[in-house]
């Protein structure tokens, strides 16, 4: 049964630059930026103070969803109330199964299943603050005081609305989908690593359609402090649409971005009796690990070469056939630094010919989604035959010295995208994209 091909039959996102596919697209095609000032809290005294939100979401019950979707209350009742990457995920992945046509549909609903990569949802930060508060005294930090004081405070459904499969269910029941699911929280590299579980099952025959991909928003006062202790965010608060650029001497770190994307995968032949449209191939898939420290990069990047040349032997291709890199491009100064190295180690001399880019450079470190809104980026680059540029590219870096397409989108022939996902914990995961023939 591993001979089964997968395609892509539908595609949704929720992004910093918007939540339709092609308006979108256009956007990142011009190179725009969607990092500013950090709105969700108020960061005025915090070091980093700017961030690629998802803008203009509804978030009471009351107002409209996106065009042609409505009152996402109406759809599933209180789903308001959730966590903003619940609301993207549920958005991103009903976008993709109507894309697919699955709303009427006739297919054994036991058949489609669910793989998502959602990480961790951070707590309400005042209602922390106050428990934290309360737990204060002349005698020092009472700890039972503070649990006591948190766990009265906290509304009854808290667990169900901080659990990161917490969309799992709501996408099930808008599309029916009784097959199996699973959420995979991995760090940066979460969604990607979903997108590839769920080929695997499609190509094992468990499932003949999956929902894979993810949805993240770190954006919370505990999620920027951490990132920030870590020194790993830009500090050019001043100049948010210039902070972030990848394989550019000058970057100073990633900025922290929030969304979703959702992908249906189906078998070629169940999509070909379906009639529905595709154009582009999962075809390879490749999962390695650093094996070296938390949250450094192995220097030498073998093991991230490894899961480059294991990709393309999945996909069962040559380096010298791919045609564009969708790269993780952090901006951090040893994530692009030990990428770079990756390329040359994983695909020789071709690593020099063929172009790459970083979207993170407009839409930011989307963290556990990043993967899916990437593969969503290449599906569309091998579309259209055009690859975005990684904006902000101002000061070449000789330890980073592949062509990043900087700053001006490309006019590519892309018949295979090499998309790779580096994170945090040693993780790395590299998709191959193909137009199918």
């Amino acid at each position: 049964m591993n001979n089964r091909r997968v395609v892509i039959t539908g595609m949704g996102w929720v992004t910093p630059l918007g939540v339709e596919i092609e308006p979108v697209w256009d956007r990142l095609v011009a190179g725009e930026s969607g990092v500013a000032e950090i709105t969700i809290f108020d960061a005025r005294h915090f070091p980093v103070r700017i961030a690629a939100e998802v803008k203009d979401w509804p978030t009471r019950a009351d107002e409209a969803g996106p065009p042609g979707i409505g009152r996402m209350d109406d759809l599933i009742p209180h789903l308001s109330q959730h966590a903003r990457q619940t609301q993207f995920t549920v958005l991103a992945a009903l976008r993709a199964g109507r894309a697919a046509g699955l709303d009427d549909a006739s297919f054994d609903r036991t058949m489609l299943g669910i793989a998502l990569g959602n990480g961790e949802i951070m707590p309400d930060f005042e209602q922390f603050a106050a428990a934290e508060a309360s737990a204060l005294s002349p005698a020092g930090w009472d700890e039972r005081r503070f649990m006591r004081q948190y766990g009265e405070t906290v509304v009854r459904d808290v667990e169900v609305r901080l659990d990161p499969s917490a969309p799992i269910p709501l996408i099930a029941g808008l599309f029916q989908a009784e097959g199996p699911s699973s959420n995979i929280t991995n760090a940066c590299v979460s969604s990607a690593a979903s997108i590839g579980q769920a080929v695997g099952m499609i190509q094992t025959g468990e499932v003949d359609l999956m929902f894979a991909g993810g949805g993240h928003s770190m954006i919370h006062p505990f999620g920027v402090t951490g990132f920030h202790r870590l020194s790993t965010l830009s500090l050019r608060n001043e100049e948010p649409t210039r902070a972030s650029r990848p394989f550019d001497r000058e970057r100073d770190g990633f900025v922290v971005g929030e969304g979703a994307a959702v992908l249906v995968l189906e078998e070629l032949e169940h999509a070909r009796r379906r009639g529905v449209e595709f154009h582009v191939e999962l075809a390879g898939f490749a999962a390695t690990h650093d094996a070296f420290r938390v949250t450094d990069p192995r220097p030498d990047a073998n093991s991230a070469a490894q899961c480059i040349k294991l990709a393309l032997a999945d996909a069962a291709c040559a380096a010298e056939d791919i045609d564009y890199i969708n790269a993780h491009g952090s901006g951090t100064v040893a994530n692009d630094r030990v990428e770079t190295m990756a390329f040359k180690r994983g695909l020789g001399s071709h690593a020099g010919r063929v172009p790459l880019s970083s979207s993170k450079s407009m839409v930011g470190h989307l963290t556990t989604a990043c993967g899916a809104v990437e593969a969503v980026i290449s599906a569309l680059a091998i579309r259209d035959g055009v690859v975005p540029p990684t904006i902000n590219y101002e000061t070449p870096d000789p330890e980073c010295d592949l062509d990043c397409v900087p700053n001006q989108a490309r006019e590519v022939a892309c018949r295979r995208v090499l998309s790779t996902n580096f994170g945090f914990g040693g993780q790395n995961v590299a998709l191959v994209l193909a137009a199918v023939r």
